[in-house]
């Protein structure tokens, strides 16, 4: 609606000209009916995504890594190749004769679970105190070329602690506990899982309670969460199908952000359309025009948020961490879809529905629309604007102050026993192995070589401090298929003598093209700090020897190259993702200027919620650090989420710039503007601190410093510094456009 025209008729007194209406009802009603059985269908899919889901780090990372290429040759000689797990017995007072029985009866039943590699279950080992005795139950991760899925994986491991339980003499007291890579990668995806239920319900929960406050209707609340839904189940279906046929990768997190993301930015476009509407409501007496307008007034903030959202997390394909690069699809398929229905459902509903829904605070037609000199918000944008120079300053500071917390941010990663904000079984049997016995044992590095150079290569390896020094540890690779039939001979285990030190020639794998597998064993958990800086180490060594053709691969050669994948992505990708919303702003506001300011702002948003969290990992929460991908994870959702925010804001200053001028532009905007954004910050804000619910340290951090910069954005940057420092500028912000030539 022309902002003229209507100050015209508000000024006489009479009703504003009727806005053109665009496409016929009934086609907007169709497409409203069609978006809402969509929805519905996809919610089904909701639950589905486990299904299709990756966890695993092998699964991340992109075919040219050594530890990628190592695994393919290693296919070669395995026909199946397993996930090395163990089953841990405990008993403090110390293990007495019927407990060994019931531990030799454990080692025969789990070798008989399908699923479990037979032939690798080895005999009972015990600790020294005799407190403690393991299994070795390594599961099949891949057979004859197929990769067994996650979920499959979690049952067969609950399979193999159910029967490990069912041979142990009921309540007698003898602890049994999953550890090893199977163990924990089992407690991983037993965390993703619960994503679908518990995380939605909790995030769909703080929004309702936040509606009900900022509505104060016991009805309207209804209306954007249903639309958030049927947003989410339409991504739901889409990424289902995408990741069924592995076009895009979709792991447990990306599952659990997609949740967030959809709920969270739905509800804030839901905030700017209603408020929109409801200020539309006051001028027109037909809701149906008053929905129209509104509808013009806010598509193209909300369209441009959309679109700025969806290019700055498809930047994330040119991750080379699949996790990264799945990601990016996924989440902007999440807004796109959260766009659609919000633009079309939503405003057929809330128009059919009519005034009431906001009861019992239902808008007249009292021509009483100009907010920009009523309320809490018109004193605010007041005190901005007269004293701009101040304000901005002093927010200026107020963030500089936030980033210097970022001298304790720690992004060296985390190991998996560190990756819990809770203790799952799974850690509880890691901490029992790891004081008992050889913590690098089940995951040794898999080192593919030239035969010629295969003795150089052991005895490089055996050198390495980070390798243990105990009789076998640095072997050629056992022929499983023969260790099969001897094991039969043994009652389903290999005979003791063929675990004491390297196995003989004729039972060890046979060269192929002149290549073969050597294992190592490593003196630290493999996914520990000390086993990955072994692992680099072998690397430069056993790259060095002539004609070997060295490839390091296994469980801690993938964390290696997992986190320089990692720190590759964030170098490469926050430049990338700056430079697209600048120009997505630059297009949007047709300025370079505000751009420029715009991007600045949330940057040093960025960094001071990053120095603040920091702070809060080490000193509140006692987090033993960050994962590698943490800052680009962080940067990506407030750079972009925050940009959001700023977008609301500047089109609406923009509109009221043409009549108004700058100074006074940015007053009516801020004041228009501030409570329905503000509303919408602490909508996404608390919608991704639900993340914290999950019980995983790197979901946790995400959640509190996307939520505490989303809030710092809306409440600092939003508020006090954009309006403040764009008002000392004056009309330059919009250069080269006309608006620059202006009044201030």
């Amino acid at each position: 609606m022309d902002r003229t025209a209507t100050d015209a008729a508000t000024t006489s007194g009479e009703t504003p000209p009727r806005p053109r209406r665009g496409w016929p009802v009934f086609t907007a009603v169709a497409f409203a009916i069609v978006v809402f059985f969509l929805g519905g269908f996809g919610g089904s899919f909701q639950a589905k995504l486990s299904e299709v889901s990756k966890n695993d780090n092998a699964a991340f990372l992109p075919g040219s890594a050594e530890s990628t290429l190592a695994s393919k040759e290693a296919d070669k000689f395995l026909t199946i190749r397993n996930v090395p797990g163990f089953v841990v017995f405990n008993r403090d007072s110390g293990l007495t004769e019927a407990d060994r029985a019931d531990i030799a009866a454990a080692q025969v039943a789990v070798a008989k679970v399908p699923g479990v590699d037979a032939p690798g279950v080895l005999a009972p080992q015990f600790s020294e105190d005799n407190t403690t005795a393991s299994v070795l139950v390594p599961l099949i991760g891949k057979a004859n070329g197929v990769e067994v899925t996650g979920d499959e994986l979690q049952a067969t491991e609950d399979a193999v602690l159910d029967a490990a339980r069912q041979a142990v003499s009921q309540d007698n007291g003898l602890g049994v506990y999953p550890a090893g890579p199977a163990g924990l990668l089992s407690a991983f995806i037993e965390v993703f899982s619960a994503i679908d239920g518990p995380l939605l319900f909790a995030a769909l929960g703080v929004v309702i309670l936040i509606l009900l406050v900022v509505y104060r209707s016991p009805v309207l609340w209804i209306f954007p969460l249903l639309s958030a839904v049927l947003a989410l189940g339409i991504a739901s279906m889409v990424v289902y199908f995408l990741a069924k046929n592995e076009i895009i990768t979709l792991n447990g997190q990306s599952q659990g952000i997609l949740s967030v993301l959809v709920i969270g930015a739905g509800t804030d476009y839901a905030l700017l359309l209603i408020a929109r509407y409801r200020e539309e409501l006051h001028e027109f007496d037909n809701r149906f025009d008053a929905m129209i307008a509104a509808w013009k007034g806010c598509a193209s903030a909300i369209v441009a948020s959309g679109l700025t959202v969806m290019i700055g997390l498809l930047c994330l394909t040119f991750s080379e961490l699949n996790s990264n690069k799945g990601l990016g699809p996924v989440s902007a398929i999440g807004i796109a879809c959260t766009v659609i229905v919000m633009m079309t459902f939503l405003p057929v509903a809330l128009a059919a529905v009519g005034r009431w829904v906001f009861w019992p605070r239902i808008p007249r037609t009292d021509h009483m629309t100009d907010l920009a000199t009523h309320g809490y918000w018109g004193k605010i944008a007041n005190t901005v604007v007269n004293r701009r120079r101040p304000a901005w300053i002093g927010a200026t500071a107020i963030l500089f102050i936030g980033a210097l917390g970022m001298t304790m941010l720690d992004t060296s990663g985390l190991s998996s026993m560190e990756s819990f904000t809770n203790e799952p079984d799974a850690i509880v049997g890691q901490k029992l192995y790891d004081a008992s016995f050889d913590r690098g044992a089940g995951a040794p590095a898999v080192i593919l070589t030239n035969t010629d150079a295969v003795d150089d290569v052991i005895r490089v390896a055996q050198e390495d401090p980070g390798v243990s020094k105990a009789a076998g540890s640095v072997c050629i690779q056992p022929d499983i298929a023969k260790l099969a039939d001897l094991a039969k001979q043994f009652g389903g285990a290999p005979p003791e003598g063929s675990v004491s030190g390297c196995l003989p020639p004729q039972l060890q794998v046979q060269p192929i093209d002149g290549r073969t597998i050597v294992n190592a064993i490593l003196v630290d958990p493999y996914d520990s700090a000390e086993a990955v800086e072994t692992i680099k180490r072998l690397r430069g060594e056993l790259h060095a020897i002539p004609n070997a053709d060295v490839l390091v691969g296994g469980s801690t050669a993938e964390t290696v190259d997992v986190q320089a994948a990692a720190i590759h992505d964030r170098n490469l990708i926050i430049p990338i993702v700056l430079a697209v919303i600048f120009i997505v702003l630059a297009v949007l506001l047709r300025a370079l200027v505000a751009p420029v300011l715009l991007i600045a702002s949330v940057v040093l948003s960025f960094v001071a919620a990053l120095g603040v969290s920091a702070f809060f990992f080490e000193h509140v929460f006692g987090f033993a650090g960050s994962d590698q991908s943490f800052p680009l994870f962080a940067f990506v959702f407030l750079v972009a989420l925050g940009i959001d925010y700023n977008i609301f804001l500047m089109t609406r200053v923009r509109e009221e710039t043409f009549e108004y001028g700058t100074r006074d532009g940015i007053r009516r905007g801020l004041a228009v503007t501030g409570g329905v954004i503000t509303s919408a910050g602490v909508v996404l804000a608390a919608t991704f601190a639900v993340l914290g619910t999950l019980p995983l340290v790197f979901l946790a951090e995400v959640g509190f410093a996307v939520a505490f910069g989303v809030l710092l954005d809306t409440i600092i940057v939003r508020s006090v510094l954009v309006p403040a420092l764009g008002a000392d500028i004056g009309k330059f912000i919009w250069w080269p456009s006309k608006l620059a030539s202006g009044k201030d």
